[in-house]
């Protein structure tokens, strides 16, 4: 199991992605931290942390801070170019622009469980890094997700329909809503929904219910 820490000053985003984290297969939610300061007392501990999804404005400092000694994805709503570039140059290994979809983050994290198995294939037959060792676990961390490529490219029509749905609603819509003005499944309206938001094709917006988890709602881009 790859272990994920969680560092959003914001606890409901962090819950968010910590549930999106775990519904990945060969990952687990190592913590949640709100602050760099408890970011650093959760990586001090014996169970050891494999990837950081990292927010960068925290009430202690910066999240890029914590780059560096750790791999980590950035999930942030910094769009400042000089951060992304700091982002880049404390080595992280992905920016994600919130609010971003659960399909999103998947991509990202089963990319990354490819590159870690490329590395270790490599290492648990003593080999040295080489060139092409080096160049498949980079090939492995930007490939694009075979799931995600498969839903990208589903029926044309159903998301042609959802689209409309979108563009001709008041206001963003859940998936449940989808469903219900399409009549077509939740399922299937939540699968083209995340394989749109992949695409960048769809602004989600995040509504805060007394408990639980916020809902998930779309409107188009454009």
């Amino acid at each position: 199991m790859l272990r994920v820490l969680v560092v959003d000053d914001d606890f409901r985003v962090a819950s968010l992605h910590a549930g999106y984290v775990e519904a990945v297969a060969g990952f687990e939610v190592a913590g949640t931290a709100g602050s760099v300061g408890q970011a650093r007392a959760v990586l001090a501990r014996s169970n050891p942390v494999d990837l950081l999804l990292v927010d960068v404005y925290l009430p202690d400092g910066s999240g890029l801070d914590l780059l560096g000694e750790h791999d980590a994805i950035v999930a942030t709503a910094a769009g400042e170019p000089a951060t992304f570039r700091r982002a880049v140059r404390s080595g992280a290994l992905g920016y994600l622009l919130k609010p971003f979809g659960e399909a999103v983050l998947h991509t990202r994290l089963r990319a990354y469980a490819r590159y870690r198995r490329v590395l270790a294939t490599a290492a648990d037959h003593g080999q040295p890094l080489d060139q092409d060792v080096a160049d498949g676990a980079l090939r492995a961390l930007h490939a694009e997700n075979g799931a995600a490529r498969s839903a990208s490219a589903a029926s044309g029509a159903t998301r042609d329909l959802v689209l409309r749905a979108l563009h001709e609603a008041a206001e963003p819509l859940s998936a449940a809503d989808v469903a219900a003005v399409t009549g077509i499944s939740r399922a299937t309206a939540q699968r083209h929904l995340a394989a749109l938001d992949g695409e960048g094709r769809l602004a989600l917006r995040l509504r805060y219910g007394a408990t639980g988890r916020p809902e998930q709602r779309y409107g188009p881009i454009g």
